[in-house]
């Protein structure tokens, strides 16, 4: 598949340009190099880290991690699978993208720096848009029609903690549902959800699942950093995923997983502006009524207390991270286990 052949659509060339041929056999990393004109840098581009491994025939995964920039785990797992393939062992192909949004990444921040754009907001992009926007468009013309299988590497960032779970969408096709629902399990999260978006306008999720690609995405913690247990969940589910897709040898490792599901009732969004009190940690199952959390006025003493409680029965599968909150702010999420 050539990049001309995907340019359909009267829709003008990407301005992106690999430095690394994405068809070729071999081992090779580069660069999408994105020409960005600024005061820093006045004939500048934006360089996002890019790793091709081609080696015969078989299908192709893309793997990808900092959608968001502050999302660690995908981003630390990817750049040390990058450095350490083996060619040899590789039955197709293998693309990594260890930082999608590059700028973010490299900012520290979930939106990029540039032009403040949430590049899981932003799909399928335009080739005449921002630089975020150009980005997106990238990966729906040039990567997404290339891959098979497509793995996106989440975390909650500074602001969510989730347990660490793999995650795949409910899908009105119920074929391309259950080759998701298999990857999914096959990743070996210690958590599997079963996800219903409250608004897919936008998602990358939602650009792979149009073109009938398998789809796993995660959330791996949060609080804006790693952990050593998350990233090693990240690195044995990349391994896994890569074996079940025949692309890496053998089967994939064992483990158990729980799996859940996220109803549209189970969100808990904060109506005041205040400091935290969590009532439930993360894993433990709550009933209907009982208090997840409270919203304490830090602005005088004897203020108000706002109780927040568990709307169903479930499992706290997410948390409002930082200590105080503001109206909007999603406090918790709850999950059902199926």
């Amino acid at each position: 598949m050539t990049d001309k052949s995907m340019a359909g659509g009267g829709l003008r060339p990407s301005p992106i340009r690999p430095t690394v041929e994405l068809d070729a056999p071999g081992l090779r990393h580069g660069f999408l190099k994105l020409p960005y004109s600024s005061d820093a840098s006045a004939w500048g581009s934006v360089m996002t880290p890019i790793c091709v491994a081609a080696n015969g025939e078989g299908p192709t995964a893309l793997l990808t991690g900092g959608n968001h920039g502050d999302e660690y785990e995908g981003p630390v797992a990817l750049y040390k699978l990058a450095a350490a393939l083996d060619l040899s062992r590789i039955r197709g192909r293998i693309i990594i993208v260890p930082a999608m949004n590059y700028p973010a990444l490299d900012a520290g921040r979930r939106t990029s720096p540039i032009d403040n754009g949430n590049l899981n907001r932003v799909f399928p992009g335009s080739p005449t848009g921002t630089v975020t926007e150009k980005i997106a468009d990238f990966f729906c013309r040039h990567l997404l029609p290339r891959a098979d299988v497509v793995l996106d590497i989440h975390s909650g960032g500074r602001t969510l903690e989730f347990l660490p779970f793999a995650a795949c969408h409910a899908l009105d096709d119920k074929e391309h549902e259950g080759r998701c629902i298999a990857a999914m399990k096959a990743f070996g999260a210690p958590w599997s959800v079963i996800m219903t978006e409250m608004d897919p306008t936008g998602l990358y999720d939602t650009a792979v699942e149009e073109l009938g690609k398998t789809f796993v995405t995660t959330e791996l913690g949060g609080g804006g950093t790693a952990r050593a247990s998350t990233v090693r969940i990240a690195e044995r589910g990349i391994l896994n995923l890569l074996r079940h897709a025949g692309i890496l040898e053998g089967e994939p490792e064992p483990a158990e997983t729980t799996l859940l599901t996220m109803p549209d009732e189970g969100y808990l969004v904060s109506e005041h502006h205040g400091l935290v009190e969590p009532c439930v940690d993360l894993g433990e199952f709550v009933c209907a009524g009982q208090p997840v959390a409270r919203v304490i006025d830090q602005r005088r003493t004897a203020g108000a207390v706002i109780e927040y409680r568990a709307p169903i029965d479930g499992v706290l599968a997410g948390r409002h991270f930082p200590g105080m909150v503001k109206a909007g702010d999603c406090l918790g999420v709850l999950a059902v286990e199926t």
